[in-house]
This record gives C-alpha cells, structure tokens and sequence, in this order.
C-alpha cells in the first residue's frame, strides 16, 4: 500500500512516500480503507521529535491520527462493525497512523461515519471534535448559563469547542485574527474578540471556563478573567499550579484518550445538525508536505484534510 512515514524526525522533508506492506490486524482490529485523513498539530509536533520522550514510537512510522473510510477486514473478535461498514476514528497515537491507503485500528476506537458528511468532512472530525468534547464536558464540566471563552476559536478544536459549548448552553466568547471575526460568529458565538486589535483581558472578568489552546503568555493572561473557583483547562501545556491556586481558581491539562463511543455521540450530534465540521483547505496525499507546513503556519482555518483516495 501507499503510505507516508519519517524515517527520521526533522522538518517537512522528511515525510516520505513509500510502498510498505498493509497493517496485520490484531483480534479487536478492522482493517479500514482510508478515503481520507486529517493533519492536526501533533501529527508534527511528533514528526519534529518534540514528543519522542512521551510517546512509544519506533521508526520508521507512518504519520496521522484522523481517519474517515470503509471497513474491509475485520479481526476475529470483533463485534461492533461488518466489512462495507463506512467509519471514522481517532486511532491509537501509539501505532502506525492514517497517512497511508489502510490503517488497522482497535474496534473500540471506531464509530459509524454520520451520514450528512463526505469522507473528507468526516475526517476533520475525531481528534479536534473529541478534543473540545473532552476539555467541555470530562473537565470543565461545563453547563446551561456558563460563560466560557475559547482562544483561537477559528482552528480545529477551537471551532468544534465554539460549537459544544454552545450545545452545552453555554455564553461562548472567542478570539480570533481579523480575517476569521465572520467566520467565529457563523459558528455561534456570542462575542468575538479580534486579538489582533483588543485585548481581551481589558474588558472580560469573571469567566466559568477558559479553554486554552495557545499556551505561553495566552495561559497566564486567560487566569485574570476567571471567576473564584473558575476552571482553565489547557490542550497545550499545563498551567502553573502556584499561580492558579494564589488566584483561586482550578486548572486541567490532558492529552486526548480517544474513544469509539464517545465519538459516536459526537457523529449523533452532527447527524443532528447541532455540529458541523469546518474544512478549510484540502491537499492531495502527495502534497501532505504543504500541509504540514500549513498546520504549522498556525494560519489555517478549521481542519486540514487529505485526500487518500
């Protein structure tokens, strides 16, 4: 099969195209033919060696963490999908990724492709979709009559997060660049910020949520908006702990644990039309290098996609 992988860790020139054999599948695996699969920031961020010391990662490997297609194989134990079946997933981070024509993935991982999407729309869905959930709902805990402000509410979790907390019944605040002020209104929010003109510590004060997907001086201005007993949680970095305690306020930092169920209800609420993804641009798999650089311009607006086949 045609896949891209690194051999070594470094800039876009190290994504490679290569002819490799297909995935083995294990007991609890499907074999999924990949019509498409997304780039989001750790997809470099692993191929730049920033995460070699967190994750158990061997190379050669094949890059990607976003998948949408078609179910072709399925192992011996498997239960929840027939071959035919036409399914997304975020897979296991610690095996090989979706930047190839098939990629083997855990049952559980896995869920019914929503309808309404083509495979590219639902590719752009499961690592920034279950991101935003898992930030929102598992640590935020956010409900009706919240405000929560979302940086960089034009980007892949952010425009699914704008759109979960508004879901949630939440007031829903977001900063953008000048260029995505229409777009972040079109998605639901409440207010829009244009960081590049206002800063939004000058005018926001007691705050229920924050959701940081900057980091850096972003994270420690985003604590002198939140209420007492206010909640910032980071996909980024985690917050300083003295500092957050001193204003009185909770903090969270994760990593994603992918789930198929979870996923699923997220594929309900876009079947729903409460959610929808945003495609903002969509590369050939042998352009994933552009790609690449796109995602790290920290230009692009919503997903990035690839089209397999």
């Amino acid at each position: 099969m045609k896949a891209v992988l690194i051999e070594n860790y470094g800039g876009p020139e190290q994504l490679k195209i290569a002819d490799v054999p297909k995935p083995e599948l294990r007991e609890t695996d499907v074999l999924i033919e990949v019509h498409a699969a997304s780039v989001n920031p750790v997809d470099w961020k692993i191929r730049r060696g920033y995460l070699k010391s967190r994750l158990n990662h061997r190379l050669p490997l094949i890059l990607g963490w976003d998948a949408a297609g078609t179910v072709v194989e399925t192992g011996s134990k498997v239960t929840r999908f027939r071959v035919g079946d036409e399914v997304f997933t975020r897979p296991d981070i610690e095996r090989d990724g979706t930047y190839a024509e098939y990629v083997a993935v855990d049952q559980s991982l896995v869920a019914k492709k929503p309808a309404n999407l083509s495979f590219e729309e639902a590719a752009s869905v499961p690592l920034a979709a279950m991101t935003a959930r898992e930030a929102l709902i598992d640590h935020a805990g956010v409900k009706p009559g919240d405000t929560v402000l979302i940086h960089a509410g034009a980007g892949g979790v952010g425009s699914f997060a704008i759109q979960i907390a508004r879901l949630l019944g939440a007031q829903v605040i977001t900063t953008v660049s000048t260029r995505n002020v229409d777009f972040a209104k079109q998605l639901g929010a409440d207010l829009v910020i244009d960081y590049t003109r206002d800063d939004f510590t000058a005018t926001l004060r007691d705050l229920d949520v924050v959701l940081d997907t900057l980091g850096g001086e972003v994270q420690l201005l985003s604590m002198n908006v939140l209420k007492k007993g206010g909640m910032l949680v980071s996909i980024v970095m985690p917050p300083d702990l003295a500092l957050a305690e001193q204003k009185g306020i909770r903090r969270a930092y994760f990593f994603l644990q992918p789930d198929g169920n979870k996923l699923e209800e997220i594929g309900k609420w876009i079947e729903q039309g409460h959610i929808k993804p945003a495609v903002g641009a969509v590369f050939p798999l042998e352009e994933v290098a552009k790609a690449h650089e796109l995602s790290e311009s920290g230009h692009s607006r919503g997903k990035i996609v690839l089209k397999v086949r």
